[in-house]
């Protein structure tokens, strides 16, 4: 006689925010077979500010509420949520947002991979990271926050502005921050 195993038929929610648009998914695995059922999509469009493009921080968190909201009978066994891997977010340190993140669309990395390569060669990042060069890689977006904000990336988690924040330990010394 078969019995039932502790995980079977047990839901999991995956959100996936993609560039134009967002989902939430609810998954449930059961003898090996994985279903899903979409169970909120909404749009994810960048908002500009400044003249540079920016993540909705407001709109997604509004949109992940509402998904949970709509599942609040369907008790959960996790949550997993998959973004656009080359953006990042500056926090605080009690956690809070600092600002929204900048999309990977906006134009302030045009020009910066080539400012990098002059302080590190390609050689060295490519070791340090394994990845393909492309200018909206969060290594390029940090180096162009540095310059843009430096006063933001860089500041000493006491609030003074410094020499060993981020952005210094980033794009000195030939290395690339670990």
């Amino acid at each position: 006689m078969l019995t039932k195993r502790k995980h079977d038929r047990v839901p999991y929610l995956a959100f996936d925010l993609g560039a134009e648009s967002g989902r939430a998914v609810l998954g449930r695995l059961q003898s090996g077979i994985l279903t899903t059922e979409e169970v909120h999509r909404f749009r994810n469009k960048p908002v500009e500010r400044g003249g540079s493009l920016h993540w909705d921080v407001q709109r997604l968190w509004f949109e992940i509420r509402k998904a949970l909201h709509s599942l609040e009978n369907v008790k959960l066994a996790g949550i997993g949520v998959d973004a656009w891997g080359v953006d990042y977010a500056l926090l605080g340190d009690q956690g809070q947002l600092l600002e929204n993140p900048y999309h990977y669309r906006d134009r302030r990395t045009e020009g910066v991979m080539e400012e990098v390569f002059r302080r590190m060669p390609k050689a060295d990042i490519y070791r340090a990271t394994g990845i393909q060069f492309m200018p909206i890689n969060t290594l390029y977006q940090l180096y162009a926050a540095h310059q843009d904000t430096s006063s933001m990336v860089s500041a000493h988690p006491d609030g003074r502005s410094g020499s060993t924040g981020l952005g210094r330990r980033a794009f000195t010394a030939g290395r690339v921050a670990h």
